[in-house]
Formats: C-alpha cells, sequence, structure tokens
C-alpha cells in the first residue's frame, strides 16, 4: 500500500506469532489486490474502465464500502467524495507544479459521487473519464481487517500499524496501553502528544504527508473536490475511536472542512488532538 506497515503481537512463541502475523499481512494483501486502482484485476480498475459504458457487479464486501463511501459524503456535506481521486492527474507531489485552473476544470466535472448509478448489486460510473478512489479508507479498512484476522486467531495483546493508522488489538501483557507518538507535523523528529490506548484505533490526517512548497505556501495531497486545490487550515488532525476506517475518515473530513472542521469534531463526540497553521492545539479525550 505503498507505506510502511507494521503486526506486533505480545505471545510466549515467536513461531506462532510470526504465523499469526503472515495471516494479517495476506488480508492487507488480499485487500491491496482486490481495491488498488494501481491493479487492474482490482474490483476498482473494473469499475473505472467501465466509466461511461455499462454496469459492474460488486461483492457485498464491495457495496459495504460503497455504503460507507456514501455516508462519508453525506456526513461531511459532499466534501469527502470517492470520485475525487481524478484529481491527481493535475497534482503531482514529486514536483513542485501548481496546476492552473484550466487544467483542474475538466477533472471537477468528473467529480459527482452522487451520480454514480446503482442497480442491485451493479455500480455504473455516467461519466467516461470517472473513476473511483477507496483510498480515502483503504489503509484503515485494512487495518481493521488484519487486526480482526489475528484477533480471531486468539492474539490478546498487540496492534496494527498502517503508517500510523493504528487498529488495537488489546493492550501489553502486563495491562499498560500502548503508547502512540502523534508526530510534530513541521519537525519529524519530534512528537507533539503521547497518547496511551489499551484498544481501539487512532488514526492522523496531516499536509505533512505529501506535499511541496511554492514562494513559502504548501500544497497537500489533501484536496478539496470542489476547488480542485490543497486544504490549508489545519497541520494535523488525529482521531481516536474503535475503528481505524471510522478515524481515518473523520480525520479527514475534518481537514476538509478547514475552518469548521473543529465543530464538526466536537459534534462527532470522539477523542481528537488537532494542531492549526499557527501550531495552537486543540484536543479532547474520551
Amino acid at each position: 500500500m505503498a507505506c510502511g506497515c507494521e503486526v506486533v503481537i505480545a505471545s510466549t512463541s515467536k513461531d506462532e506469532a510470526v504465523a499469526i502475523a503472515k495471516l494479517a499481512v495476506e488480508e492487507i494483501t488480499r485487500i491491496e489486490r482486490k481495491y488498488s486502482r494501481y491493479r487492474p484485476e482490482s474490483i476498482v480498475s473494473l469499475i473505472n474502465g467501465a466509466a461511461g459504458k455499462g454496469f459492474v457487479e460488486c461483492d457485498d464486501e464491495t457495496l459495504s464500502l460503497v455504503n460507507y463511501a456514501d455516508a462519508l459524503y453525506n456526513s461531511s456535506g459532499g466534501l469527502f467524495d470517492i470520485t475525487s481521486g481524478i484529481l491527481r492527474k493535475a497534482w503531482n507531489f514529486n514536483d513542485t507544479v501548481v496546476p492552473d485552473p484550466e487544467k483542474l476544470a475538466p477533472l471537477l466535472e468528473l467529480i459527482d459521487w452522487k451520480s454514480v448509478v446503482r442497480k442491485g448489486k451493479a455500480l455504473r460510473l455516467p461519466k467516461s473519464g470517472m473513476e473511483l478512489d477507496f483510498g480515502g479508507f483503504g489503509k484503515e479498512y485494512a487495518a481493521d481487517r488484519a487486526a480482526t484476522v489475528i484477533h480471531e486467531q486468539g492474539v490478546k495483546h498487540g496492534y496494527v500499524n498502517m503508517a500510523g493508522d493504528i487498529r488495537v488489538v488489546g493492550p501489553k501483557p502486563d495491562g499498560g496501553p500502548w503508547m502512540i507518538g502523534i508526530q510534530d507535523p513541521r519537525h519529524k523528529e519530534r512528537v507533539i502528544a503521547s497518547i496511551p490506548l489499551h484498544g481501539g484505533a487512532l488514526t492522523t490526517s496531516g499536509d505533512y504527508e505529501r506535499f511541496f512548497e511554492v514562494d513559502g505556501k504548501r500544497y497537500c495531497h489533501i484536496l478539496n473536490p470542489r476547488t480542485g486545490y490543497p486544504v490549508t487550515w489545519w497541520q494535523s488532525v488525529t482521531v481516536v475511536t474503535q475503528m481505524a476506517i471510522t478515524a481515518g475518515s473523520y480525520s479527514t473530513i475534518a481537514m476538509l472542512r478547514e475552518a469548521e472542521g473543529l465543530d464538526f469534531l466536537e459534534e462527532s463526540g470522539l477523542g481528537y488532538l488537532a494542531m492549526n497553521q499557527s501550531g495552537k492545539i486543540y484536543h479532547k479525550n474520551t
């Protein structure tokens, strides 16, 4: 998934722990194979390849993720839109080029989750060139699934870490929490907080994961689907709740809602830690 992944298991048997961890890795690999837009055999690639043409039949797992994406679209006021991944065609964060409005305009016309047609278990993208992209919650879903796999194998102490998107199966063997450091968005070697987790999940969205700067202005990879340009209000947003997929979705929506992100987090009732562009920190424990 183009990120560092870690499965941590506390066990009295190294061989058993390695065997169980292998099952978790296999589950993560399955999800990547099934939902990555970069894999031609994935269901996402099949749906995208049929854009403007016919319907593509989906299984129950895929439909559950589609339903989740629909719920996120509605709860975010349309800002969390899984058809907005098409904007990557205008943005390359390995370069320092800000696309002009003329380049973004035809891509923005292809962003429209509400136009996606459903018929039974089949989906159809109505316009040629439209795309679905589950990248907004794919890593978090994989973390949850991998954690479920190791829990079903009897693991009571451990966690799955997908590049900072963490799902905890259970506390340390002594009953103590795992301490999760939250990176300072402007100083990679520092942390701004350490959050104890006995269980549940923690994820962080920020403007420091993929970005470039031009004339002192930072352009990050979290893009507003209405404007096509990056968000600018928050340096980072961390959310703590029971499921990684929920935590990741809510941290991203808070980033997308910019000035309204704090109200969104408060209304969610979830634990959070957010830092704005001036470095002020807001937080709520659960």
